[in-house]
């Protein structure tokens, strides 16, 4: 894969804090233009060999770091009043409305990792994307995830998330090799939602569930058979309060690709970049 050199981009979130996000734009004519909005604690550098790609088959590709997390760290997190619903209504809104002028007109894509396709309704503009691609994607409610990680679920959610945060002031997840460094209000928000069944929408009320009501755009979901995190029951549960839009659920096994293992962070590896990205994810975004 060819060196692409992205541009650093500091963002105001309309919330006092700056994003840190990096373009990658396309040599030639413009395609289309994708926002990648990242899984939780995990920083935007993670996603630079999938932009690149992206990039050269045409796209102007867009990654960033939510206030706290990466680049975006600028002070102590014990010092950061923010939550999951601030990193959608400020961080992302912020950055799809930079996307979207760049775009001038050409078809704009919104592709969430994870938690990055949990916050698209509560992100304004939205209805202007011309395809939502949910990548590893599904609810948080701990009792439909992966057997593989459900008593580390338990654990987290009764014992050590409530413990290290309230001694650290933040959740100190990279010292524990555990989603990483997160501000108090976002494990503690998210800790609410991952306990309950709805997830956000049964915490958070009818305001929310009115916001996925309002998703009218295509939306492709890419799961993966042996993600470690998510279920496929997680993954319906998410993509069953998008009543309105209309989904194409597409869950792949790793021997359709050739592969040993892909997983909850797998598809961003650079070796998929024939299979899932060329194969699964580029018709996707000619469909829009």
């Amino acid at each position: 894969m060819a060196t692409l050199q992205p541009q650093l981009r500091w963002i105001d979130n309309g919330n006092g804090h700056q994003l840190a996000s990096q373009w990658y734009a396309p040599a030639g004519p413009l395609r289309g233009a994708a926002l990648i909005a990242p899984a939780i604690g995990v920083k935007q550098r993670f996603y630079s060999d999938f932009a690149t790609w992206l990039a050269q088959q045409g796209f102007l590709a867009v990654t960033f770091d939510y206030v706290g997390i990466g680049q975006s760290r600028t002070g102590p997190l014990r010092a950061l009043d923010v939550d999951v619903l601030g990193w959608a209504r400020h961080d992302c809104s912020a950055m799809l409305a930079q996307v979207t002028a760049a775009a001038d007109g050409a078809p704009l894509y919104w592709l969430g990792h994870s938690l990055g396709a949990q916050l698209l309704p509560l992100v304004s503009g939205h209805e202007r994307l011309a395809r939502i691609v949910t990548i590893a994607a599904g609810s948080g409610y701990w009792r439909e995830n992966s057997p593989q990680i459900r008593t580390q679920a338990w654990l987290l959610w009764h014992g050590l998330a409530p413990v290290l945060t309230a001694l650290a002031g933040y959740f100190p997840g990279g010292r524990i090799g555990a989603v990483g460094d997160l501000p108090a209000g976002v494990i503690r928000q998210w800790r609410r939602w991952c306990l309950h069944p709805e997830y956000l929408v049964g915490v958070e009320g009818e305001p929310v569930r009115r916001a996925f009501d309002a998703v009218r755009t295509p939306l492709t979901s890419l799961s993966f058979t042996d993600d470690e995190m998510m279920s496929a029951r997680n993954t319906e549960s998410l993509h069953g309060f998008y009543r309105s839009a209309p989904v194409r659920n597409r869950r792949i096994a790793p021997s359709e690709v050739g592969a040993e293992r892909i997983g909850h962070f797998g598809f961003f590896r650079k070796g998929f970049a024939p299979t899932l990205w060329k194969e699964h994810l580029l018709p996707e975004l000619e469909r829009g």
